[in-house]
């Protein structure tokens, strides 16, 4: 079967298909990966994928994995090991400053427009908040930024440096690297008024279902509450 380029909350990935070029969907899920000859496949749900317009057909050794994945797995144990057990530790993700508030935020929504939700882990020292939020309708986008806000009504002091961590490129994107906004201008322009009132916030792009605990975790609590239609917030830790 083929593959064709697909956004999965914001992140290119490479999903499977059938040969019309539709999503080969089973139980709701769709195979991805994250790039070509990759040497893992995940399991995405179907209403979180974005299919491009009009789809690319690419052959189906196109996510086979590499030649050499099984080899190379097999003489780096040790640090897949590490990445397993200690993902917060990867090298991917900047080292936080020692008083930091560390907060993971993830949206999500089913039809992209449709039911959205957030999900948002804030650590503390040893204090954990986690927030699972339905917002109504709207985007992956609008779940991603409102994600992004929501840490900030959670964290209300203002003087130690508050670490935010999102997979969302877009949010990154239109919050701290300039790009230039074609919709969302009014919630983008409020966050953003938002951060440059917290000097001490620093946004961080991290790999979306890459094995990240908290990040993996927010996800969860994103999509909870799309699927509940609820909201709740809990002190875990």
């Amino acid at each position: 079967m083929p593959w064709v380029r697909a956004l999965l909350h914001g992140q290119l990935v490479y999903a499977r298909a059938k040969p019309d070029g539709s999503l080969l969907v089973q139980g709701n899920r769709v195979d991805v990966c994250y790039s070509p000859n990759a040497s893992r496949l995940y399991k995405a749900r179907s209403t979180n994928l974005v299919r491009e317009e009009p789809p690319t057909l690419l052959p189906d050794e196109a996510c086979s994995p590499r030649p050499d994945s099984a080899e190379r797995l097999k003489k780096a144990p040790a640090v897949v090991r590490a990445v397993s057990k200690k993902p917060m530790q990867s090298t991917a993700i900047p080292k936080a400053p020692k008083d930091a508030i560390i907060a993971y935020a993830d949206g999500a929504c089913s039809g992209n427009p449709g039911p959205a939700g957030l999900g948002i882990v804030v650590v503390d020292g040893a204090t954990k908040t986690e927030i699972s939020e339905h917002i109504g309708q709207g985007t992956n986008n609008i779940a991603e930024l409102v994600a992004v806000e929501r840490v900030l009504d959670a964290v209300t002091d203002n003087i130690r440096p508050l670490v935010i961590h999102t997979d969302s490129a877009y949010a990154i994107g239109v919050l701290s690297k300039g790009w230039k906004a074609k919709a969302n201008i009014p919630l983008i322009e409020r966050v953003r008024e938002r951060l440059a009132k917290r000097p001490a916030t620093t946004l961080v792009h991290v790999r979306g279902h890459a094995g990240i605990e908290l990040n993996e975790r927010a996800d969860e609590l994103a999509r909870e509450a799309v699927r509940t239609q609820r909201s709740r917030s809990e002190n875990v830790g």
